[in-house]
């Protein structure tokens, strides 16, 4: 057997038999990765090149932005930022028919852009949406549904720690552009969860928002300002080049914890339980990039991307057949694995294919970020659907059936984001951030 085919056996073998029997998804990586290298090398030198390849893939100026920004998502879910965000999108969404949903939606765009984590922004704002809508006779599992299919956009809305990580592991694709790419993708995901509340509002009758005068409009508005500027400052200096996104990160971190020093919401004496809660998260994630890059030298030494591209032409040639195959490819994976581990196995896999087809490397990152974004929302192990269904205190089983429709909006929304490339890469075309 040849040796790239056998190495290639081992690696997905080896990571599959792992998973089902329980083992982190992480050590998984590792462990599969440094057996598979055991077929191309002796075990004294695969076990040298795989903490070489270990270290090699954290040694990286830009993977420093990812816990910062991990550490100023954490103290704005302690810094009563949500409910001030939510106070903005109450008034954003105006008398609209089930007012309090889509208050929930543009809260969720709003405060997942600002402390880029799905998780955090279903913890937040559902659990201080949940109250409100149950008070005024929302059915409790419609509200879970619209809280966990609106979560993700804040993963798409910059900043965001996945797209960071994909830059990195594609071999440096513009932070900048993707951060930029990543706007309307996830405000059509937005808005397409508007339209199904807005259709379910109007079939269930529920209550618009009670009216409000201009002045208190403008006072909540007002006090919505400094969390908001969090994003134009960091996003404004990335775009203008002021910094990079790592000295953003690093900005994030101070300006939301002055924010919330001044709004009197954490103390310094829960600093100590902050930083160990972005620790643990950050440690994660980095541990997750090493050893993932330990498995990026295997396939690339093996070429078993070339392998799979082989085989997917064997099938077909046509492009929007392979995108369409690479879509249910990952919308599968992200029904098991989280988004970051998923972006380092299947970027090195899927994104060669996808250049040579003369795919855009920047809306490639968006689709396959969208894909793993709805995945977090999809049984069994989506983190979203989890955290979601925890807050409402309902069963994983009751959300699943009012959660179907904005399911199948965003995987419309997904076909077109994946067919239509322009969506991604228009606007950093316009500031000048990508010639694609």
């Amino acid at each position: 057997m040849d040796v790239a085919v056998q190495a290639a056996l081992i690696l997905f073998i080896s990571v599959g038999v792992l998973l089902v029997i329980g083992v982190p998804i992480s050590v998984s990586v590792g462990l599969a990765s440094v057996l598979a290298m055991f077929t191309i090398v002796d075990v004294g030198n695969g076990m040298l090149t795989s903490a070489q390849r270990l270290f090699t893939g954290i040694n990286s100026f830009t993977l420093i932005a990812i816990p910062f920004f991990i550490l100023a998502g954490v103290i704005m879910n302690n810094g009563g930022i949500a409910i001030r965000l939510v106070n903005c999108a109450k008034v954003l969404s105006g008398r609209m028919p089930g007012s309090l949903a889509h208050t929930n939606i543009l809260a969720n765009m709003l405060f997942g852009s600002i402390s880029g984590s799905a998780v955090a922004a279903s913890a937040a704002v559902g659990s201080t949406m949940a109250p409100l809508q149950e008070k005024e006779g929302y059915d409790r599992k419609f509200s879970a549904a619209v809280n966990i299919a609106s979560a993700p956009t804040g993963m798409l809305i910059p900043p965001s720690n996945t797209l960071i990580v994909y830059s990195l592991v594609s071999g440096g694709t513009s932070i900048a552009a993707l951060f930029m790419a990543g706007y309307l993708p996830g405000i059509l995901w937005g808005l397409g969860c508007m339209i199904v509340a807005l259709v379910l509002a109007k079939r269930y009758r529920l209550k618009r928002n009670d009216r409000i005068s201009f002045s208190q409009a403008l006072l909540v508005m007002l006090d919505a300002i400094p969390s908001l500027l969090l994003v134009v400052i960091v996003i404004g200096g990335i775009i203008g080049g002021v910094f990079t996104a790592t000295e953003g990160s690093a900005i994030a971190v101070v300006y939301s914890l002055l924010l919330s020093l001044i709004y009197r919401t954490i103390k310094v004496k829960d600093l100590p339980r902050i930083l160990l809660e972005a620790t643990k998260t950050t440690s994660i994630v980095i541990f997750l990039v090493g050893v993932s890059s330990i498995m990026s030298w295997v396939m690339s030494f093996t070429n078993i991307p070339g392998l799979i591209a082989d085989g997917l032409l064997s099938l077909t040639s046509n492009i929007f057949v392979i995108l369409l195959i690479m879509n249910l490819v990952l919308l599968l994976v992200g029904t098991f694995m989280d988004p970051t581990p998923a972006v380092l196995i299947f970027t090195p896999i899927f994104l060669p294919i996808a250049v040579s087809f003369g795919i855009d490397p920047v809306h490639f990152g968006i689709m396959l970020v969208f894909n793993l974004c709805i995945g977090t929302i999809t049984p069994p192990v989506g983190p979203v659907l989890f955290v979601g269904a925890k807050v409402a205190n309902l069963k994983i089983e009751d959300v699943i059936k009012p959660l179907l429709p904005f399911f199948v909006v965003s995987v419309a929304v997904l076909l077109l984001i994946t067919y239509v490339p322009q969506l991604s890469i228009w606007l950093p075309g316009i500031l000048g951030l990508h010639n694609g």
